[in-house]
Formats: structure tokens, sequence, C-alpha cells
């Protein structure tokens, strides 16, 4: 049983990673990959100063998937706050602020074991879902 669940998760990251890798390329996105599988990319450079643990971030943002289906938006659903660090949100979107500045505009891919996993968020996101952000963070420094 546990061999055919490795096997079984490995299948799945494998497509995941190819996904990915066929959404930047179709995309022309020149991304950096983080250790945890994490994609970011600054679409806008903000100030110099960087967000650290424990501040509280504000977001304008569109959340989708890579197959293009749209989520949620800051236009729609409100803007997203959330202390860095303290969970809350997306693992995945959480460490993306340890990578950004105040007023960076940034595109973000988040596989699915950093965002809502095997059962998607039980609203608009489906289960195994690598999501897509397109954010602007708030300079209220």
């Amino acid at each position: 049983m546990k061999n055919s669940m490795e096997t079984a998760n490995r299948y799945l990251l494998n497509e995941e990673e190819e996904d990915i890798a066929n959404y930047i390329k179709r995309h022309g996105l020149e991304m950096t990959s983080t250790g945890t599988g994490l994609r970011y990319q600054i679409l806008k450079q903000g100030s110099e100063k960087r967000i650290e643990k424990g501040e509280k971030v504000t977001l304008e943002y569109e959340l989708g998937s890579i197959a293009g289906d749209l989520f949620y938006s800051s236009e729609k659903d409100g803007v997203k706050s959330f202390v860095v660090g303290e969970g809350g949100v997306e693992s995945g979107l959480d460490e993306a602020m340890t990578y950004l500045h105040w007023g960076d505009q940034a595109k973000l891919i988040i596989p699915f074991h950093l965002a809502y996993g095997l059962h998607g968020d039980d609203n608009r996101i489906p289960e195994y879902a690598t999501l897509v952000y397109t954010i602007k963070v708030i300079d209220n420094q």
C-alpha cells in the first residue's frame, strides 16, 4: 500500500512539474524557482525595503489556475491581508512574501502541495490545483 501511494504521489508531482514548465514556456515567463517548488517573477520592482516575517501585508491580486480559470480576485473579493510567517494563507503565498519588497508586482506559481493540496478550498479551488497569482504588494510602509 505504501509503495503504491508513493508511486501515485511521484506521478502527480511529475505531471504537475511538466504542466508548470509548459505554462512558463507558453507564457514566456522567466521565473525563479525556490527549493520548495514555488516559482516567482518580479513584474515591477517596488521599494528597496524587503518584506519581513511578522509584518502585515496587503495584496491586490488575481488568483487562478494554470489552465486559465479565475478563482478569486481583489476586485471581486476584496484585498488579501495577512501577517507574514503566521499562516492563515497558502504556504506558497506566505513563502513568496519573503522574496518580495514593498510595492512589488509579481507573478507566482504555487504547486498544489504549497496551496490547497488534495482537497481544494471546498469553494472555488478544486483538488490538486496548481495556483497562479498575479499580485501587487500594497506599499503601506
